[in-house]
């Protein structure tokens, strides 16, 4: 066994290999106190797919908590939506370092072995993933190292503890080389850029011990590389096919519509194979093969080219300015609040639906409790968005990604459980899409929830940034378009509000980024997430005073907790009557607090008045019309509210001496009683003469 220790963050972290998965191509442990990630590598045939073949599966396994898994199998299952999230982030910041034209399948699986609340799993994985493909033979232009990085109290912490994560301003995980970022992704409470910047390089800085220990790894543990050689074209045909194809893909992306430009370019890329691909040649197949990978050099350097040479965009825009944008609230007449947000050929129909503790997704974290989340945020991507048909086979990575950027950056703008009780569901349908559709959810998300009435802290709104890089120049671009996206070297998501920074994701194509782009990047997103704002609050300036008609109205009361049995009745009879009867919904907390909620305001009152009656207590002094429930010989015991009786001593029934409590009173008689004392052990006496005077 081949180990490096040291102490990084206040806690021992080490990189293990040679004693366990030895036949993988590459195999690291990972601990950091109890926690202990196994990350494998191996390496498949070459696959001509036209991309790197790359899947990466973080898997967490309950015994590493010390659990047996729920569910009727007992066993793990398809990936939880954490564990998909932590996959996508390892491959983020992975993929860009493999050799280009690398097309070998390439896996990695990071399992969780040991898991402790001193030391967060997926940042291990991460680290561990880099340190694999670094020992083994397989080209990787690494390392790459991981941290979590968080503000509590103003100050800055890296890789924090699972405690120190519930509370703080910032949360971000940033990942990058020796050199400079690869990836970021997190959340934050409104924080001004300066500071945001402040984190990203505070945690590049503290990451370097970590990509130390990788390359002392390789140095002891490394493995020779096996020789790549991009595969050599025809550089004549290639050339000719590219000086042919260059003025016509020029004309072909000067179309300004989507759909009008994917339809000029496949014309001229069939063209171009019409031209150079004779019929009956023998050597077709790779001449096809030089035609293509022209046509896709070409197209890149020609979209480059009109923005470092003209100063513009494909579209015809210059590189700071928005798409238009339209907007309509209450799109969706029976959601409890919706908004249609479209910007350019970008289209989302946002919905936000309100509900009780009952709608409350449950969680079952490896570490931790469990616990429920009550706000949801979900992203589809059907295929008709791109002019597309194809099978649907449930939610992607990718749609739980982005679902997940754009649930964060609106978490933070949400009222406190205790002026708001609700929960909340947000769904975004994306409609169309020509780049940034995330960022369209954002906007959209705001707006439904403000159109539901939902008081939000302030209205939040998402920009997506690209860039350009060519012979150490630069453009950043504003509101990317997918074609963009696509042939650009970075994808940079930033959301918030007009005070600071919610959210944000980065992910690029090249070997990092310098301060000075992601400064300069994050200053040009501050200025259209402005004009965005600004444009929102023009459609919906402030959440609506009064919800929907058809949003749940939630009331609340205090009970006795004593009293939970009067209103959940024997085996859920009685809670059940009262949803049921008044279509309402309720909740019934240990502690005593009673929610209930209804879209109808009468059937409302009437619940929430029966609710009280049951859970009524007598009050000394207070005068109430009781019935006679039964007769004994020293006394009358009278119901003064529904399941609470009192005795009314034969003494207290008249002012004159009663011999007979029969002569006086009978069983099922209304009498007006007063409550005299409550006595310790909950008994009741009640006078008859005494609420007479």
């Amino acid at each position: 066994m081949i180990k490096i220790e040291r102490e990084l963050f206040g806690r021992k972290i080490s990189f293990e290999t040679a004693k366990v998965a030895k036949q993988a191509n590459g195999a690291v442990i990972v601990r950091c106190e109890d926690s202990m990630v196994l990350v494998t590598v191996c390496m498949g045939a070459e696959k001509n797919a036209g991309f790197l073949p790359l899947t990466i599966d973080y898997i967490e396994k309950s015994y590493a908590a010390g659990k047996i898994p729920g569910g009727f199998f007992k066993r793990e299952g398809r990936l939880s939506s954490p564990e998909i999230l932590t996959s996508r982030l390892i491959d983020r910041p992975c993929r860009p370092l493999f050799p280009k034209g690398f097309e070998r399948e390439v896996q990695i699986i990071a399992t969780v072995l040991s898991a402790d609340e001193k030391a967060n799993t997926d940042m291990l994985a991460m680290c561990g993933a880099s340190a694999a493909l670094t020992i083994s033979d397989i080209p990787f232009a690494g390392p790459v190292a991981g941290v979590r990085v968080i503000r509590k109290d103003g100050k800055l912490i890296c890789n924090p503890t699972y405690k120190e994560t519930k509370t703080t301003e910032l949360d971000m995980i940033v990942a990058g080389t020796k050199d400079s970022i690869m990836m970021v992704e997190g959340g934050a409470k409104q924080v001004p850029e300066a500071e945001i910047l402040e984190a990203l390089f505070h945690a590049h800085g503290e990451m370097q011990g970590l990509i130390e220990m990788q390359n002392e790894l390789r140095e002891k543990a490394g493995k020779e590389k096996i020789e790549f050689t991009p595969k050599e074209l025809d550089q004549v045909l290639f050339d000719k096919v590219s000086e042919y194809a260059k003025p016509k893909i020029k004309e072909a992306v000067a179309v300004a519509e989507k759909k009008a430009r994917g339809k000029a370019l496949k014309a001229v890329k069939t063209e171009c194979k019409e031209e150079f691909i004779k019929e009956g040649d023998e050597n077709a197949e790779s001449v096809e093969e030089v035609v293509s990978a022209a046509f896709e050099k070409t197209q890149y350097d020609v979209v480059r080219n009109i923005a470092f040479e003209d100063k513009k965009r494909i579209d015809g825009r210059d590189f700071t300015t928005v798409r238009p944008i339209d907007i309509e609230t209450t799109y969706v007449p029976r959601a409890h609040g919706s908004a249609l947000f479209t910007r350019g050929e970008t289209q989302a129909i946002v919905t936000a639906t309100l509900g009780l503790d009952t709608d409350a997704k449950y969680l079952d974290p490896l570490i931790g409790d469990e616990d429920k989340k009550y706000f949801m945020l979900h992203y589809n991507f059907p295929p008709f968005c791109v002019g597309e048909a194809r099978m649907m086979r449930g939610t992607s990575r990718r749609e739980i990604g982005h679902g997940t950027l754009a649930e964060r950056a609106l978490a933070s703008v949400l009222p406190s459980r205790k002026e708001h009780p609700y929960v909340y569901r947000v769904v975004s349908e994306i409609t169309e899409s020509n780049g940034s559709s995330s960022m369209a959810s954002v906007c959209g998300g705001s707006l439904a929830l403000m159109d539901a009435g939902v008081p939000i802290s302030a209205p939040v709104a998402g920009v997506a940034m690209g860039l350009l890089n060519k012979d150490d120049q630069f453009v950043i671009l504003t509101d990317i378009l997918g074609d963009e996206d696509h042939l650009g070297d970075m994808d940079f998501k930033v959301c918030g509000t007009e005070a600071g920074i919610t959210a944000l994701q980065m992910d690029i194509k090249v070997k990092g980024l310098s301060q000075k782009v992601m400064t300069d990047a994050l200053a040009q997103a501050k200025d259209a997430r402005l004009h965005i704002l600004s444009k929102m609050n023009d459609c919906l300036k402030e959440s609506r005073s009064e919800f929907s008609l058809h949003a749940p109205k939630i009331v609340t009361l205090k009970i006795n907790p004593d009293k939970i049995r009067d209103i959940i009745g024997p085996g859920g009879k009685m809670i059940r009557s009262i949803t049921e009867g008044y279509n309402v919904k309720m909740d019934v907390e240990q502690d005593g607090n009673v929610r209930i909620a209804g879209s109808d305001p009468d059937s409302l009152k009437a619940a929430l008045k029966l609710v009280e009656s049951l859970t009524a207590e007598a009050e000394v002094g207070q005068v109430y019309t009781g019935v006679v429930k039964r007769i004994a010989d020293f006394g009358a015991f009278v119901e003064v509210l529904p399941g609470v009786d009192g005795l009314c001593h034969i003494s207290e029934l008249s002012e004159e001496r009663v011999r007979d409590v029969r002569d006086v009173v009978s069983e099922g008689e209304e009498l007006i009683v007063k409550v005299i004392e409550k006595q310790d052990n909950g008994k009741i006496r009640l006078t008859h003469k005494g609420a007479l005077s």
